[in-house]
């Protein structure tokens, strides 16, 4: 009987139990493969069949976390002796070489287009962007290069990809279908709306919640404030009453509140990397039977075929978005029929369970 393929999934940022990584990328393909992850701060275990390696690391500082995280990760990784090392975070491209020396495959996982990505950053000033994103391009670019293949998660960032890398597969980020069970559409309210995930200016959180001011609704969030300031901003608005702030919350509170809602909220602010970027909540949204309200992008519209189950707005006028909110509420019949569409959308083409097939086939290609 032939051995079987070792895998080991290497992160230094992301946290034990990250959707993708354990759940999608590592159970799932346990039936085919010997499966492993290392990841910071936890408890070494096997779970699901997924072994499970941990050590003690800084993560929080930056700095820290890019030398002396990633050097430990590196020597955890070595000790599990796998035929393929998959990279789930950028900082990790310094030690593919070294992973590559031991005779093992090295993939990197890119979940975003991080060029792009840092010139959306908040934190870093802007003067800076540009120089910190070129900068960070020309590495990817001259590290890629040296891998035994690449993932991404949408199809721009592979046509990007592919210029440096002639292995490249579209792995996409789409939700399991063992967590989105059939809705109980008797439970949907066509008034209750939701809005889940990073709560910033970017995301068009503003314009969001001032857009519930004169709606006879309910806006559920769920998630975490960036600026402390933006928070105290709409606490203060005569909107905020009409909102249930659930803060940070677990998947099944998540599950809970996507029960009760009708409505999805995706209305990101039209910068590069939001443009072409594939929103797991929108996705989620779908899963859920949540009909969708989105910023009127190109790519949006393509992939949420049109209005059948969605409205597009300007992410940027919170008096476009609160029309479309009030049809919604206004129109019940139609709004649960649109979250029909949305869930035949997700089992027909945006579930996990079609990606994974392309993974198990791009592990054997390897």
């Amino acid at each position: 009987m032939p051995k079987q393929l070792r895998i080991c999934h290497l992160t230094s940022v992301h946290q034990d139990g990250d959707i993708r990584i354990f759940h999608k990328m590592a159970q799932t393909m346990t039936p085919y493969f010997e499966m492993h992850v290392v990841v910071p701060n936890t408890e070494s275990r096997i779970q699901n069949d997924v072994h499970i390696h941990s050590f003690a690391a800084e993560t929080q500082v930056r700095s820290k976390r890019m030398k002396y995280t990633v050097n430990e990760v590196l020597k955890v990784g070595l000790s599990i002796q796998a035929d393929i090392y998959q990279l789930h975070d950028p900082e990790l491209l310094r030690i593919a070489p070294q992973l590559q020396k031991t005779g093992a495959k090295v993939v990197f996982d890119s979940h975003e287009d991080v060029p792009k990505q840092i010139m959306d950053k908040f934190w870093i000033p802007w003067v800076f962007r540009k120089l910190i994103s070129w900068t960070y391009a020309w590495y990817e670019k001259r590290s890629v290069r040296q891998l035994n293949g690449i993932i991404s998660v949408t199809p721009g960032i592979c046509a990007r990809f592919a210029k440096m890398n002639q292995k490249v597969a579209l792995i996409r980020n789409f939700p399991l279908r063992a967590e989105f069970p059939i809705p109980d559409w008797s439970q949907k309210n066509t008034k209750h709306f939701c809005y889940i995930g990073g709560l910033y200016e970017s995301r068009g959180i503003r314009e969001v919640v001032l857009a519930m001011k004169d709606l006879d609704a309910v806006l559920h969030l769920a998630g975490t404030f960036d600026d402390p300031l933006l928070l105290a901003e709409l606490e203060s608005s005569s909107a905020w009453k009409k909102v249930i702030y659930h803060g940070q919350v677990g998947r099944s509170a998540i599950q809970q509140i996507l029960s009760q809602c009708s409505v999805g909220i995706v209305t990101l602010h039209p910068t590069p990397s939001y443009k072409e970027a594939y929103p797991i909540k929108m996705f989620e949204y779908l899963a859920a039977g949540c009909c969708v309200l989105a910023s009127d992008f190109p790519l949006y519209r393509s992939l949420l075929k049109e209005e059948s189950c969605a409205f597009f707005v300007d992410p940027q006028n919170q008096h476009d978005i609160a029309q479309a909110l009030k049809d919604f509420a206004s129109n019940s019949k139609q709004t649960i029929e649109m979250g029909k569409t949305a869930r035949n959308l997700f089992e027909t083409h945006y579930n996990w369970e079609k990606e994974a097939e392309q993974l198990h086939q791009f592990y054997l290609n390897l």
